[in-house]
C-alpha cells in the first residue's frame, strides 16, 4: 500500500518540483495539492492523506495554524513542515503545532523521499543541533499523566528513532497496538506529535540526545 500526500505551497513551481521529485518512487501518490493553509485544512480532511508536506508562510492562513487544525481534528496524519530558511521562531512553531519534523526547501530528492517514509512509518528524525535548540524552546508538560511501563518502553522506542513496525518486532506486538500505545501517550502528554512525546523523553533523561534524537 502506498503513502497518499498531500503537497501545500502557495507557489506553484514548488508544488511542481515535489511532484517531479517524487514521482521517481513508486510507493509515493501524491493525491492533492493546497496553495493555502486553509486549502490545506479542506483538503486533508476530504483526501486523508497519510502525510503533509506543509510550507509554513503562505496567504489566507500559515502552515503553523494550519499544522495545528489539522492536528486537532486528525492526529493520525503526520506532517513535515517545509520551510525556506531554518528559523527557530517557525521550526518551533512547527513542532508546538504538532508537525512530526521538517525539511528545508533545498532538501535533495533522496533525503525528500526517505524523510516522507520515515514520517509515514512514525519514525521521529531530528538532528542532534535541532534537537538540542527545539529541547530549549518548545514546552513541555510539567506534571502530565504518568505513564504505563509498556508505554515507557514505547515512548524510549520512539525517541530512538524507530519506526512502528520497528517497535512492535522488539516488544512482541502488533504495529495497531504501538499505534494504540503512541495514541495513549500523545494524550498522556497532551502533545500532538510523536516529535514532541520524543523531546520529553530526553528531557526528563528517558534517553539521551545523542542516542535518540
Amino acid at each position: 500500500m502506498g503513502i497518499r500526500i498531500l503537497v501545500v505551497d502557495d507557489h506553484a513551481v514548488v508544488r511542481q518540483g515535489l511532484r517531479l521529485f517524487l514521482k521517481v518512487d513508486r510507493e509515493l501518490e501524491i493525491v492533492g495539492e493546497a496553495a493555502n493553509g486553509k486549502q490545506a485544512v479542506e483538503l486533508a480532511a476530504e483526501l486523508k492523506p497519510d502525510v503533509i508536506l506543509m510550507d509554513l508562510l503562505m496567504p489566507i492562513m500559515n502552515g503553523v495554524e494550519a499544522i495545528t487544525i489539522i492536528k486537532q481534528r486528525q492526529p493520525e496524519i503526520e506532517i513535515v513542515a517545509l520551510t525556506s530558511v531554518l528559523e527557530d521562531q517557525s521550526v518551533v512553531g512547527a513542532v508546538r503545532a504538532g508537525a512530526t519534523g521538517y525539511l528545508l526547501k533545498d532538501t535533495d530528492s533522496p533525503e525528500l523521499i526517505r524523510a516522507i517514509h520515515a514520517a509515514a512509518a512514525g519514525q521521529v528524525q531530528l538532528s542532534p543541533q535541532a534537537a538540542a535548540r527545539l529541547m530549549r524552546e518548545v514546552k513541555l508538560p510539567h506534571s502530565p499523566e504518568k505513564l504505563t511501563e509498556r508505554e515507557t518502553e514505547v515512548l524510549r522506542l520512539v525517541a530512538q528513532g524507530k519506526a512502528n513496525k520497528e517497535i512492535g518486532v522488539a516488544l512482541s506486538i502488533s504495529e495497531t497496538t504501538v499505534k494504540s500505545h503512541v495514541g495513549a501517550i500523545l494524550s498522556k502528554l497532551g502533545v500532538m506529535s510523536r516529535t514532541q512525546a520524543a523531546l520529553y523523553a530526553a528531557r526528563i533523561g528517558l534517553v539521551d540526545v545523542a542516542e535518540g534524537l
